[in-house]
C-alpha cells in the first residue's frame, strides 16, 4: 500500500505542479505587447493662425545697403511676441535668418538648422554677421516654438552688398 500511495501522492505534485506552470505560461501570454495598453501619444499642436497685420521687418538694414563685415542685423517683428522655442503659443514665435536661401520657408515647415537657416530660439533679436564680400540676400522667417515657418506671411528678403 505505501508504493500505491507514494505513486497517487507523485502524480498529485505532478499535476499541481503542472498546473501552476501553464498558469503562468497563461500569464506571460497575456501580458504580451498584445494586450498590453498602448503608450499614450502626445498629438503635436496645429500650426497657430497669424494675427491679420502681423508681420516681420529689419529694424536697421534697407533692401541694398552697403554694410562692411561684421555688421549687426537687427530683427522686428509686429502683431506677434517674440518667445523661445519650446511650447507652442498663438500669437508668438521666434526669428531665423536665411542667408542666400530664397524668399521664405513653405508654411508649417520645420526650417532646418545649419549655416544658412540661423535659430534664434532664445527669443533674440539681433546677430552680428560676418559674410565675405559680395551680395548677399538675407530673409527673415518667424517661425512657432517647433521652429514651423510661418510661410511668407510672416518673412521678408533684402539684399545687402558686403564690402
Amino acid at each position: 500500500m505505501k508504493p500505491y500511495i507514494c505513486t497517487v501522492l507523485a502524480i498529485g505534485l505532478f499535476a499541481i505542479a503542472s498546473s501552476c506552470h501553464h498558469n503562468t505560461q497563461q500569464a506571460q501570454q497575456s501580458s504580451t505587447p498584445a494586450s498590453t495598453p498602448s503608450v499614450t501619444q502626445v498629438a503635436t499642436p496645429a500650426l497657430p493662425a497669424v494675427p491679420a497685420g502681423a508681420k516681420v521687418f529689419f529694424k536697421n538694414l534697407k533692401d541694398g545697403e552697403v554694410v562692411h563685415s561684421p555688421f549687426t542685423v537687427e530683427m522686428g517683428v509686429e502683431g506677434m511676441q517674440v518667445d523661445s522655442a519650446g511650447p507652442v503659443k498663438p500669437g508668438s514665435g521666434h526669428h531665423h535668418l536665411l542667408i542666400d536661401d530664397g524668399d521664405s520657408i513653405a508654411t508649417g515647415e520645420v526650417i532646418p538648422k545649419d549655416s544658412t537657416h540661423l535659430h534664434f530660439g532664445n527669443a533674440q533679436t539681433q546677430v552680428v554677421l560676418n559674410l565675405p564680400p559680395g551680395k548677399h540676400k538675407l530673409t527673415l522667417q518667424f517661425a512657432d516654438g517647433m521652429h514651423r515657418s510661418y510661410g511668407s506671411q510672416m518673412a521678408t528678403s533684402i539684399t545687402v552688398q558686403v564690402k
